[in-house]
């Protein structure tokens, strides 16, 4: 959903356009993406945030060889890609109290969130996508960078 409004200026008004709330459509490239990562498993949650942007929430296998170089590519780009190209996003784990549930094997989860509503997930999965191992459901390119 796109919202808009007009803000007067001298000689003029400037319409200011703002993406409100994501679509189904808006997720299925980050889906797709996510879903050929190594050690991420399904299902991947995907929706919304209250007051405008966007999230995406998925678990990863701990066991996996691989869990923490994802962590890694994900924190990198997602978090910090440089001093000079900083995304809106935001890249982090997730957990309901241990004490109450259990370990990380099944509470732990991992959420990129992002507030700008400008900066949709398709645009976060082609950042990923072009900074990624490639192809990036190839396991061995993951352990080049090893």
């Amino acid at each position: 959903m796109i919202k808009h409004d007009r803000t007067p200026f001298e000689g003029g008004i400037a319409i200011r356009l703002y993406w409100l709330v994501p679509d189904e459509y808006s997720f299925e490239t980050l889906k797709a993406l996510l879903a050929r990562v190594p050690a991420i498993q399904p299902p991947v949650g995907l929706g919304p945030l209250e007051g405008g942007g966007w999230y995406a929430k998925f678990s990863l296998d701990i066991h996996h060889k691989l869990a923490w170089n994802v962590v890694q590519e994900f924190g990198h780009v997602l978090n910090y890609v440089s001093v000079d190209e900083r995304l809106p996003t935001v890249f982090m784990p997730v957990s309901p109290p241990p004490y109450m549930n259990g370990g990380p094997e099944e509470y732990l989860s991992w959420v990129v969130q992002c507030r700008d509503t400008l900066f949709t997930p398709n645009m976060a999965a082609e950042w990923l996508e072009g900074r990624l191992p490639k192809p990036v459901e190839n396991e061995r390119e993951w352990l080049q960078n090893v």
